[in-house]
């Protein structure tokens, strides 16, 4: 993840360095003017909203007039500007895959999965045509680690390639070697990298979301989407959750999340999942407070105990970031419906209309504005994001 962050902070210095550059020639080449300045005229600011309709048995409806549909910005109700299916706009598309090992025994169907959505959404040969549209993905994996594995592509073959190469970070390769190893020797207490920082299960969901947002997807144009495949459980994310869907809110994308039931580990030296064997306290969030170099030893003193973070329900948030990010979440009972699931989003995007409307109020702060939309007809659901942050106007 740092490695992650210091290619986006070169990138946004480069830019700054540019820009700088661009600016002192302008001012240079203007005439001085003893003239007032004309104020700039400023564009009423436009919102465009991808809406997914389904009917009460779940199927995609797709064919629908703005007269079908009622909107509220903050509770004031807004006149809707169009509603169609636009085909040629593009498609921003982030793939987000846990490799811990809570997915190990998933991870090949999910790249056989993840691989045939690639192949719908990219044309083996591009269209020349200045007409045809463009879309494009990246793809981070994220465990202990959270790691482009590559950018923005519409390049079919590299990415696939990026797919089937994908595995676990070297932090959670040597994690696993460590829980081998310590399992088997000291029912489940130390390893040398595992003194003095208690092991966590799960990965850094929130950190990837928070990312893949913030520093990949927020200046891109067109329609964006993250798909995100997990179990749903975080540790060790330095973001929270809401930072997660405040960054998506702030991007303009909606989240597909695919939730799969991790494994549970259970460790060598015996005892339930968690326990870390005969002796405890292994288990995901303990922190045993032994450092490395202290000399202490668990015959001399014992592990010392801290409490364990109450379990989370991965189903649940999954549930959440969809929700709230007007996406769809999708639950694969089992490893081979992943294909199917993968398929199911790739059509949905497809039947997506595009919602547009210009607010009845300006808001020069940036604000969080709450949205509702709603179907005249009862028997339809709709969905969408639940609302937006008005860019700051200058």
């Amino acid at each position: 993840m740092a490695t992650m962050r210091i290619r986006f902070v070169v990138y946004l210095s480069q830019s700054i360095l540019v820009l700088t550059c661009l600016l002192i020639t302008n001012l240079a080449q203007q005439p001085a003017s003893s003239q007032p300045a004309t104020a700039m005229k400023v564009q009423a600011r436009e919102v465009v909203l991808p809406v997914t309709v389904r009917d009460k048995k779940g199927e995609l409806v797709t064919s629908l007039r703005i007269s079908d549909f009622t909107l509220t910005e903050d509770s004031r109700p807004q006149k809707i500007t169009s509603f169609t299916r636009e085909t040629n706009l593009p498609f921003r598309v982030g793939l987000l895959v846990d490799t811990s090992r809570g997915m190990n025994s998933a991870i090949d169907y999910e790249r056989r999965a993840a691989g045939k959505f690639v192949d719908t959404m990219l044309p083996e040969k591009p269209s020349d045509s200045p007409n045809a549209r463009t879309d494009q993905i990246f793809l981070i994996h994220f465990d202990r680690e959270v790691e482009l594995l590559y950018d923005f592509t519409t390049l079919r073959d590299k990415l696939l390639h990026e797919l089937g190469e994908m595995g676990p970070s070297r932090d959670e390769q040597y994690e696993a070697r460590d829980s081998e190893s310590s399992g088997s020797n000291n029912g489940g207490y130390g390893g040398s990298r595992g003194q003095g920082r208690g092991r966590r299960e799960g990965a850094e969901l929130y950190d990837a979301i928070y990312l893949a947002s913030n520093e990949v997807m927020k200046k891109q144009e067109g329609r964006k989407v993250l798909v995100v495949f997990s179990g749903g459980v975080d540790r060790g994310s330095q973001m929270t959750l809401n930072d997660a869907i405040d960054a998506a809110d702030r991007a303009g994308l909606a989240v597909y999340t695919i939730y799969l039931k991790g494994e549970e580990e259970r460790p060598a030296g015996g005892g339930p999942p968690g326990s870390g064997g005969p002796h405890g306290g292994m288990g995901g969030g303990w922190n045993r407070g032994i450092g490395a170099g202290t000399g202490a030893t668990q015959q001399e003193e014992g592990p010392i105990l801290y409490p364990r973070k109450p379990e989370v329900d991965g189903k649940k948030i999954m549930e959440k970031i969809a929700a709230r990010t007007g996406g769809h979440f999708y639950e694969a009972r089992k490893k081979d419906n992943l294909e199917e699931i993968y398929g199911q989003i790739a059509v949905e995007l497809r039947g997506q209309f595009l919602l547009t409307y210009t607010p009845d109020q300006s808001d020069k702060d940036s604000g969080f504005h709450k949205l509702v939309l709603k179907s005249n007809k009862e028997d339809l659901s709709v969905v969408t994001r639940e609302g937006y942050y008005a860019p700051t106007e200058k």
